[in-house]
């Protein structure tokens, strides 16, 4: 089950820091791609060179190497781990993480990780019972960390007692299980859109919407954690997705259609968020077009109706979600265009709630079935909007 599976490891300055060794190794025994991360406390324990040889990849510590001025990316790292396991994990660090302190490579990834963590503390007895650590153990475990208890035994103080790092051999055991467990969505296959379109106009300029794309990206990193198979289709956008999501990147409504109509066939989800230009010029200049005159008219012609387009094809036993950003009669336009779409349900938003919609960070929405039950949610980061829509998604499937 770990065959392929991208594992970033971090390891803490501590004595347990030699079981990294063995870890790493038994990770890439089991056909894992390990990465791994240092603090600059973790080099006095063990060298980078041991790991880097055992993992068969660079070894990060800094930001930047100063000789090359190269830039460790920790976004990208965050990215592409399907896990990001911190073993050991000293109580210094431990502290860093549960108060959002950023002073190295190794908790600027934590902070930007979108994959399930796994910490595994590693210090002595007194450390581990201070009421401080436990406190700070409590609130990792409610930001939706996984903490591997430590084991009983002998300490590297000569006390013995709690503060073991967990045995490399029952930390697999654990990655094992997690990847191995029944996730909601497993096996279904999903298509989210997000992002605008662009329909130019000459080679340098376009029509185009303000959508950043951030609701469509949160929509598919939910699925994807609920182990969907998920073909992300954007327009332009500056966001990245996650790697464990096929993305697929459009510029025109034309070509967004073109995509969709290629996979919807055999898609048990999609997830119609994308703002697509409603108009495109009917002709493209294939020159810029120069500023002469005080006045210039553009005629538009109507694009696809890409939701419209797949409502005719959909089968009984796909699911059909869209999304509707009103200003005026928001719930009778809605309610419209689910039923005239065949929608299974529709995500209603309003350019009239403060701190919603386009580019912010949070959204405010009301699900509407085919049956009109409506189910309004408070303002919330499009995070967590996602797992409520991916929630009403569970339901219709179960």
């Amino acid at each position: 089950m770990l065959k392929d599976k991208k594992i970033l490891l971090g390891v803490c300055g501590s004595i347990a820091a030699y079981k990294a060794a063995f870890l790493t190794r038994l990770l890439v025994k089991t056909g894992a791609n390990v990465k791994i991360i240092m603090t600059p406390d973790a080099v006095n324990f063990i060298t980078p060179l041991t790991l880097s040889t055992l993992s068969k990849n660079p070894v990060l510590i800094s930001y930047f190497d100063p000789e090359t001025g190269e830039w460790n990316n920790h976004v990208d790292l965050a990215l592409w781990a399907d896990v990001f396991l911190i073993a050991p994990a000293s109580a210094n660090t431990i502290a860093k993480m549960a108060n959002g302190l950023c002073d190295n490579l190794l908790s600027a990834i934590y902070l930007s990780a979108k994959c399930p963590v796994f910490i595994a503390p590693a210090m002595d007895l007194d450390m581990w019972k201070h009421g401080s650590t436990r406190q700070n153990i409590q609130k990792l475990a409610t930001y939706g960390n996984s903490v591997i208890n430590p084991g009983d035994g002998e300490l590297a103080s000569g006390l013995t007692g709690e503060g073991r790092m967990a045995e490399p051999e029952d930390i697999i055991n654990l990655l094992l299980s997690h990847f191995n467990q029944k996730l909601p969505l497993q096996g279904k296959k999903c298509i989210v859109t997000a992002g605008p379109t662009y329909e130019a106009i000459d080679p340098v300029r376009f029509i185009g919407n303000h959508s950043s794309g951030k609701m469509g990206f949160a929509i598919a990193d939910e699925l994807a954690r609920l182990g969907a198979n998920v073909r992300l289709i954007t327009g332009p956008t500056s966001l990245k997705s996650n790697n464990n999501i096929n993305r697929i990147d459009v510029v025109s409504c034309d070509d967004m259609l073109k995509e969709v109509d290629r996979y919807f066939h055999e898609s048990d989800v999609t997830v119609m968020s994308a703002a697509v230009a409603d108009y495109k010029p009917l002709k493209k200049s294939s020159q810029k077009i120069k500023k002469n005159d005080a006045l210039f008219n553009l005629e538009l012609v109507k694009t696809t109706d890409i939701l419209a387009h797949i409502g005719q094809k959909k089968s009984a036993e796909q699911i059909l979600v869209g999304f509707a950003l009103e200003t005026d009669h928001e719930v009778e336009n809605a309610v419209t265009k689910l039923k005239r779409k065949n929608l299974d349900f529709i995500v209603l938003n309003s350019l009239q709630d403060e701190g919603a919609g386009f580019k912010g960070d949070c959204n405010k929405i009301t699900i509407i079935d085919q049956y009109l039950n409506t189910q309004a949610f408070p303002l919330k980061p499009k995070a967590e909007v996602a797992k409520d829509i991916c929630q009403k998604i569970i339901d219709l499937i179960i």
